[in-house]
């Protein structure tokens, strides 16, 4: 499918340029914007098959990569590598761009993000899709999390970069076990060629120093009350180690309108176009204006 995007930038209240990437809708525009927002250590890569689909149903797409990440410039204070900067980065955004309302979709920290944000300003939420995450995160997803994000060497070549994706995540797609040429597209979605010749992962090591596993984690169910204002689509890999069933029942008891969808042998995080995701994402963008 065509990348109808431009390559934009913006910069934030405190210094660092984000960039983003803005699709324009294709053929006749129906509904609010749609903004998407990537997971810990990924960036614009993530949403790169998505967000022509999105824009092929009509909607103004817009990928933003937070402080940190892909082409977005690294943060100096490393203390403000922090979901709260994220969100407030992001309302100043749509600010920025005059997005009154917009559906957002949040992967994993993005889900986080879209929590924070739909407590502050839950007007500025026309509809939201959480992608894997929720107000409870299940402890053996958060442990294979840091343990992934402590190997950061570069690589030499792009094959050595897709065998590290695959080594990295083949928990989570364990049925993309032989498929090189899903663990090379992988890659090319999260490591960057730097200026000497080599590979690096796309995301300044720094961030993910700010994961503190010795800390007690916050009461996130005040942050789920808000989505009972606006229409929510829940996905759920259906292997995965973040978002438990537990957690996915009592988000349902709390928000009974809560539409939800698992995609099955898949774990931390769909990407969101396997098919039983994409049908949910699609019949549900067609309820929200």
């Amino acid at each position: 499918m065509s990348q109808r995007f431009s390559d934009n930038f913006f910069t934030t209240g405190d210094g660092p340029r984000l960039h983003y990437r803005d699709y324009a809708p294709v053929g006749e525009a129906r509904g609010v914007p749609v903004l998407c927002l990537h997971g810990l250590t990924r960036n614009v890569g993530d949403f790169e098959d998505l967000a022509p689909r999105l824009a092929a149903l009509g909607r103004r797409v817009v990928v933003v990569s937070q402080r940190g990440r892909g082409r977005s410039d690294p943060d100096p204070q490393e203390l403000r590598y922090q979901p709260l900067t994220y969100a407030l980065d992001m309302i100043a955004l749509l600010d920025e761009l005059k997005i009154e309302r917009a559906v957002f979709i949040g992967t994993s920290m993005g889900g986080l993000m879209t929590m924070i944000i739909a407590a502050q300003q839950p007007h500025r939420i026309a509809a939201a899709v959480l992608n894997d995450i929720g107000p409870e995160i299940a402890n053996a997803g958060l442990d294979r999390i840091k343990a992934n994000v402590s190997s950061r060497d570069p690589v030499a070549s792009w094959g050595e970069a897709a065998d590290r994706s695959r080594e990295a995540n083949l928990t989570a797609f364990p049925k993309r076990a032989d498929d090189a040429e899903f663990w090379l597209d992988f890659a090319h979605k999260t490591w960057i060629e730097t200026g000497d010749g080599r590979i690096a992962l796309a995301y300044d090591g720094a961030l993910v120093d700010q994961l503190d596993s010795s800390a007690v984690p916050p009461d996130l169910w005040p942050f789920w009350e808000p989505f009972n204002r606006f229409p929510t689509l829940l996905v759920r890999g259906g292997i995965s180690d973040l978002l438990t069933p537990e957690t996915v029942a009592e988000m349902t008891r709390r928000n009974p309108g809560l539409d939800f969808v698992e995609v099955p042998d898949i774990g931390h995080a769909p990407f969101m176009t396997e098919p039983e995701a994409w049908a949910a994402i699609e019949a549900f963008l067609h309820r929200v204006d």
